[in-house]
This record gives structure tokens, sequence and C-alpha cells, in this order.
């Protein structure tokens, strides 16, 4: 099944489009709790005391938290409910790396066989949902669910392009490093102007990979897709969250 960018942009009063916003927030918003260690290594996380911590309904945190498990953020209790994971900067900054040398090669892999017509309009209906964020020259606290989510279909679609298995079975496994994954933003919440640089600049990098795609450029896209794929490491040091200790069993300390 084709992943498609577009249904982002129908109707707003859509449930599901609703729902999809609502848990997108959701795991946003834990993901950024354990960064910052409002949630610790070792700390059990269950669904209800979660969700009224977060002022929502339970069944966002109930689909969230199994998700986050997937990316590594979270262990099954065994029990019930979830335990943080602890993890180091050497993981993170070895994830992201590999994944930005595993996402180049699919662009490659893209770009070498030729991108058909279909695969680049579904690309650009991406730029065009990443673009109406920026028309307003700022970014705000909801504005994050809404590039996340974009973000991710992005890369997405370009790993399915690439039609490797293999690719996608590497990605797969690497994306359960914690903040290793396309979504993985973490929003300053207090100085939104320069995330809002962030953020455009990434957004400004997603034209230029589809440009390099369209024109059958391999050696260009795969480039810029690394560069792409590393700037999450730009986002967690520009949020204020400074990954200090090698310890393998805690979180990276976080420095406001």
């Amino acid at each position: 099944m084709r992943v498609q960018c577009g249904p982002l942009r129908s109707d707003p009063a859509d449930p599901r489009l609703q729902m999809s916003t609502q848990l997108t927030e959701t795991l946003l918003r834990i993901r950024e709790m354990i960064l910052r260690g409002e949630l610790a290594p070792g700390q059990r996380v269950a669904e209800a005391p979660l969700a009224d911590l977060l002022g929502i309904s339970r069944t966002p945190v109930r689909q969230a938290l199994p998700l986050l498990a997937h990316e590594g953020l979270l262990t099954e209790h065994e029990t019930r409910g979830y335990i943080v994971r602890g993890f180091t900067s050497a993981d993170i900054t070895d994830a992201i790396d590999l994944r930005a040398v595993l996402e180049g090669l699919a662009a490659r892999r893209v770009a070498e066989r030729g991108a058909s017509k279909a695969f680049i309009r579904e690309l650009r209906d991406c730029l065009d949902d990443g673009d109406q964020l920026f028309v307003k020259r700022r970014v705000e606290e909801s504005d994050e669910a809404v590039y996340a989510e974009m973000n991710g279909r992005f890369h997405a679609l370009i790993l399915q392009e690439a039609g490797s298995p293999l690719l996608t079975a590497a990605l797969e496994r690497n994306s359960r490093v914690p903040f290793s994954g396309p979504a993985a933003l973490a929003f300053d919440k207090t100085n939104l102007a320069q995330m809002y640089d962030l953020l455009y600049y990434a957004h400004r990098q997603h034209h230029g990979i589809v440009d390099a795609l369209e024109r059958g450029q391999s050696g260009r896209a795969e480039a810029l897709m690394r560069e792409h794929a590393t700037a999450v490491k730009e986002s967690i040091n520009m949020a204020g969250f400074q990954i200090t200790t090698g310890d393998p069993t805690k979180r990276p300390a976080v420095v406001r």
C-alpha cells in the first residue's frame, strides 16, 4: 500500500484525522517528558495516571505507549504497563548516523531507478503540507505534531519507493533506539523562533531532496538525505537537551 501525505490536508472535521493528530501530539509530549527526565529510567508508566498528568483522555495514551515501546523508549513491564528504558548519548548518536547512511542509500536507489511521476506528486503533497506551516513565518506549539507527521510520511514514501526489504528491516531495527527516527523532534517551547529556523531549514532540505530525485541526481539525493537525517542532533541540541552521560543504565542527563 502506498503511503499517502495528501489526506493531512483533507477535511479537518474527519474524526480519523483528529485522532491521528491527537495521537501524534500525545507521542510527542510523552517522548519529550522522557528526554527531559520528567519520566525517569526505570519508572513505571501506566495508562491512567499518565492520561491524568497530561490532561487528556486515556485512548491516545493507550495507543501511544506500545508505539513508544516499539521506538525503544519504553519496555513492557512483566505484569502490566511499561517502564522507561535507559539509554546513552552514544546509542543515540550511532543510531542517527546509521539512519543517515541507510536513508541516503534509499534515496540513491530511487534516483538511480528513476522516480515515477506519481511518486513525485506524493512527495510534493508532503512539501505542500509543510509549506503551509511556514506561511505565517513562525511556528506554534501545535505545529510540532503536524510537522512530525508530515516528516514521517515523507521519509516513509522514499523508503517504500526504494523497494528494498533489507533496507526497510534495517531501518526498522535502528528506529528502536530512542530519538533516531524521522518523527524524533524536540521542541523548545520557550524558544519557538529558534525552532522555526531549524524546521524551516529542514523543510528546505525536503525540497532539495525531491528536486534531486526528480532529476535523477543519485549522488546529490544521497548526500542531501544524509545531511537531512542527521538534523535531529541539532533539533535535540537546539531544544536545550544536552546529553551528557555515557552510563548505559541511565538516560541522558538534560541540561536546560
